[in-house]
C-alpha cells in the first residue's frame, strides 16, 4: 500500500512538474512575440516618423538624422519582419502607443517639430536598446535572440546619434526621461 501511494505521489509530482514548466514556456514565447511586436512597431515608427521628419524638421542635422533612420530601419524591418515570419509569428504593425505617437507629430507644426523630434527619438532609441538587450539576453526562440543580438549594435549607435543630434538642436532628452518613467 505504501509503494503505491508513493507511486502516486511521484507520479502526480512529475504532471505537478510538467504543468509548472509549460506556463514558464508559454511566457517566454509571449516574451518574444512581445519582442518581434514591439520591435517592430517601434521600427515601422522610425521609418514614419523619419519620412515625417524630411518634410517636417527645419534643422539640417534633423533631416540627416531622419533620412538615415529611414533607410536603417527600413533594412532593419524587413530583417524583423523575416524573423517574425521564420518564427510563425504575426507580421508587423504599428501598435496603438506608436500609432499615437505617429498622430501626435502629425498634428505638430514646423516651429517645435525638431526639438519635439529629437527629445522622442532618445526616448524611443533607449526604450529600443533596452527591449533589444533583453530579448538578446532572455529570448527563448533562438533565430529571434540571434537577430536581436545582431541588431543591438546598431540600435546602440543610433541612440548615441539622436542623442548628440538631439543636443545640437536644443532637444531638451530630460523631458523624454520624465516622460518615460511616467509611461507616457
Amino acid at each position: 500500500m505504501g509503494v503505491r501511494s508513493l507511486a502516486v505521489a511521484a507520479a502526480a509530482a512529475a504532471c505537478l512538474s510538467a504543468m509548472s514548466a509549460r506556463p514558464a514556456a508559454a511566457q517566454s514565447l509571449a516574451a518574444d512575440s512581445s519582442f518581434i511586436a514591439t520591435a517592430g512597431s517601434l521600427g515601422l515608427l522610425q521609418v514614419q516618423l523619419g519620412k515625417m521628419a524630411e518634410d517636417k524638421a527645419t534643422s539640417p542635422a534633423v533631416r540627416d538624422f531622419a533620412k538615415q533612420m529611414v533607410d536603417e530601419y527600413t533594412k532593419t524591418n524587413e530583417q524583423l519582419a523575416a524573423g517574425a515570419k521564420q518564427s510563425a509569428f504575426p507580421h508587423l504593425v504599428v501598435l496603438r502607443q506608436h500609432q499615437q505617437v505617429l498622430d501626435r507629430f502629425n498634428r505638430m507644426g514646423k516651429g517645435s517639430f525638431d526639438k519635439n523630434y529629437m527629445a522622442e527619438m532618445v526616448n524611443q532609441h533607449r526604450t529600443a536598446v533596452q527591449l533589444f538587450e533583453d530579448e538578446s539576453h532572455s529570448g527563448r526562440v533562438t533565430s529571434l535572440k540571434q537577430l536581436a543580438s545582431g541588431l543591438l549594435p546598431t540600435v546602440q549607435q543610433n541612440l548615441s546619434l539622436a542623442t548628440q543630434t538631439a543636443g545640437a538642436v536644443g532637444a531638451d532628452v530630460t523631458a523624454a526621461n520624465t516622460r518615460e518613467r511616467q509611461g507616457t
